[in-house]
């Protein structure tokens, strides 16, 4: 597997705001402000025009990671975004459980006053975590574009052979990204082995679900070549095979990329979301 691929994607350097900062663009003022929520200081980003759309982060990528694909959906939205816990300028945590996880979006959500009801938009984790909480919370929306998460596979990626590997490739990750992301290896493996039980079993949430759906998915998104990287793949497709048999009503649209799509692709991206949001 190449280090581009699956969760353990070392994301792209890019823009990194600081609390309080305004940045003006044209036609347009980026706002930050922070959030306290369980003993974490969220900070937020906000600007653009148009419909709101909250777009979440995943597993070891920021709100500045994501600044290409951010921009370019500015120009059609209200854009709001965040760092997760021990991410970005977001604080250290004491917990990095889907549930707490979970727990920033929903801090997010609720500090929010927007308009109308958001599009939700989550790369990654960040697509679990927006699955879960439409499913799950009160909070209207207005639909959702889930890239490269969120995918029922039919059985877990991890095998007990894999620990070792993924463990040193995290390990190494997360010396590239120093201060950038707190969480340990270990930290990242434990989340990873969770979502392992629950994507197998995450249609229920969907189908809790009553606003439109939409997946974008790479169609290799552990990159090339042989080995375990076939394994990975196969098994990403399947699961969003999977989805679209189940319900019908989810559209996906693939992508030719791994699953650092959302640094390789934004314009691509956009392109498809703005497409959606119009149809």
């Amino acid at each position: 597997m190449t280090s581009s691929g699956w969760i353990g994607y070392g994301p792209a350097r890019g823009l990194t705001l600081t609390p309080g900062q305004r940045r003006t663009m044209p036609a347009m003022t980026t706002t930050t402000f922070t959030i306290r929520h369980d003993g974490v200081t969220i900070p937020v980003s906000r600007g653009g025009r148009g419909r709101p759309l909250v777009l979440c982060p995943g597993l070891c990528s920021t709100q500045a990671d994501l600044h290409e694909l951010t921009e370019l959906l500015r120009r059609d939205h209200d854009v709001v975004t965040f760092d997760l816990r021990g991410h970005g300028l977001a604080t250290r945590a004491d917990r990095y459980s889907f549930d707490a996880f979970l727990g920033d979006l929903d801090a997010v959500m609720a500090e929010l006053d927007l308009p109308s009801p958001p599009l939700l938009v989550g790369y990654s984790l960040g697509a679990d975590l927006v699955v879960h909480h439409a499913a799950e919370r009160p909070n209207p929306v207005a639909g959702l574009v889930l890239v490269d998460g969120a995918n029922p596979v039919p059985e877990p990626f991890l095998t007990e052979a894999d620990l070792p590997v993924f463990r040193a490739m995290w390990e190494d990750q997360v010396a590239r990204q120093g201060s950038e992301v707190s969480l340990t290896a270990q930290d990242i493996l434990d989340l990873n082995l969770e979502l392992d039980v629950l994507r197998p079993a995450i249609l229920d949430r969907y189908r809790k679900i009553d606003r439109p759906i939409s997946m974008i998915a790479s169609t290799s998104m552990a990159g090339g070549g042989d080995g375990p990287a076939q394994r990975y793949n196969r098994l990403w497709r399947a699961g969003v095979e999977r989805l679209a048999r189940e319900l019908p009503h989810v559209s996906t649209s693939w992508l030719d990329a791994d699953h650092g799509l959302v640094f390789t692709h934004a314009p691509q991206i956009a392109r498809i979301i703005r497409r959606l949001v119009r149809c």
